[in-house]
């Protein structure tokens, strides 16, 4: 198989984490309208085709039995591939036993000209061992070089089969979709999981108009950068193919994803803290009344801010600092730093305006002693519905 060489371009990791977000929150809701049940999807089957076509899930999605064509083909890159990677051994430590008796050939014939004792036969038994070696060397070559056609002609095999699928696939979902329409549907609904948040913020039922517009904010930030999480999948996917099937293994992979999720937790920290997800050190305060715990959490506001505040102006001094310093990282991929500095403030930022939101329910429920209900309309938790 041949060697990957791609390195992910910049350009195309910042506007995949702004654009691919986008493009899943339009699939969620054109499947959400299109309500249960509604059948095989011609989307999701060039989906399988392209990440794992070469186990032929794609012909599985749609029940087809041809998609069994796909493993052995796989099975066979597989082998080649690891018996490559033998071989590829044989030929670096006959490369090495090779060069060793060259050497000893050159040594020996110094000699031989100085005319020392013993010379011609220790170059006698030089060349010898060169020519051994060499025979070896050369065995190793051939033995890489057949291997290596083995494995191309695997994965030319299998480029024909994906390439046949992918101009079949249209024709192979519509016959699908007539013979799921000729069996009766067998629906199961699936139900809603509520957020695991600790349940104990008494005001957490209180609305009002200021807040519905703060907690849709931290709502929108949250669930869009959750769908970061599905590019780990296709980027780590990338990663364990190119590692065990083309035995090209990166680094850029893992660089780019613990820097995805390090913006992603900063991002997402507002929408868990309107869903009272944070941990929270509650000896005392499970103990207190609904309006005791109101209170405590007005008085710790005053903590939070301080720290939240603190957060915004150091970390802006960083990202500014980041910005001028066009500082990137020291790998080979090079990618900027400033835009994974700038989600500091800005995560810092999206904390407090949820922490402002979190303050004013608490102040409206020890006001009104019950939890109100003062909105226009329900808070979206849905922000892909």
């Amino acid at each position: 198989m041949p060697s990957l060489t791609f390195i992910l371009p910049h350009w195309l990791y910042w506007s995949g984490l702004v654009i691919f977000p986008l493009i899943a929150i339009y699939f969620v809701r054109r499947e959400r309208r299109r309500g249960p049940g509604a059948g095989i999807n011609l989307p999701l089957a060039y989906l399988f085709w392209l990440m794992a076509g070469f186990l032929g899930l794609h012909r599985f999605y749609l029940r087809n039995p041809w998609g069994l064509l796909f493993i052995p083909v796989f099975g066979f890159i597989l082998w080649t591939n690891d018996t490559i990677r033998t071989v590829r051994e044989d030929v670096s430590r006959t490369r090495q036993q090779h060069e060793l008796a060259l050497r000893a050939v050159q040594r020996a014939d110094v000699r031989v000209q100085s005319n020392r004792p013993g010379s011609a036969d220790a170059l006698s038994r030089a060349r010898d061992t060169e020519q051994r070696t060499r025979t070896d060397y050369e065995s190793a070559q051939a033995d890489m070089s057949h291997r290596q056609r083995l494995s191309l002609a695997g994965a030319t095999a299998m480029a024909i089969l994906l390439l046949i699928d992918a101009a079949l696939l249209p024709s192979l979902v519509r016959s699908a979709r007539q013979r799921e329409g000729a069996r009766p549907a067998e629906i199961t609904p699936v139900p809603e999981v509520p957020m695991a948040g600790t349940a104990e913020a008494t005001s957490a039922r209180v609305r009002t108009p200021i807040t519905d517009i703060l907690d849709r904010i931290s709502t929108a930030a949250g669930v869009y950068v959750a769908y970061w999480s599905v590019i780990a999948v296709f980027f780590y996917y990338y990663e364990v193919l190119g590692r065990y099937v083309f035995n090209s293994p990166t680094n850029w992979v893992h660089e780019s994803m613990f820097l995805m999720f390090g913006m992603q937790y900063l991002y997402s920290g507002a929408y868990a803290y309107r869903d009272d997800a944070h941990v929270r050190v509650d000896v005392f305060y499970v103990k207190l009344s609904p309006r005791g715990r109101a209170l405590m959490d007005i008085f710790t506001s005053v903590f939070f801010f301080i720290f939240a505040i603190t957060l915004f102006v150091t970390g802006l001094r960083f990202a500014l600092d980041s910005i001028n310093l066009n500082e990137h990282s020291f790998t080979e991929w090079g990618v900027h730093y400033w835009p994974i500095k700038l989600s500091i403030p800005i995560g810092a930022l999206l904390m407090i305006l949820q922490g402002l939101s979190k303050l004013i329910k608490d102040i409206v429920f020890v006001a009104r002693g019950a939890p109100p209900t003062v909105a226009a309309g329900p808070a979206s938790t849905h922000f892909g519905a």
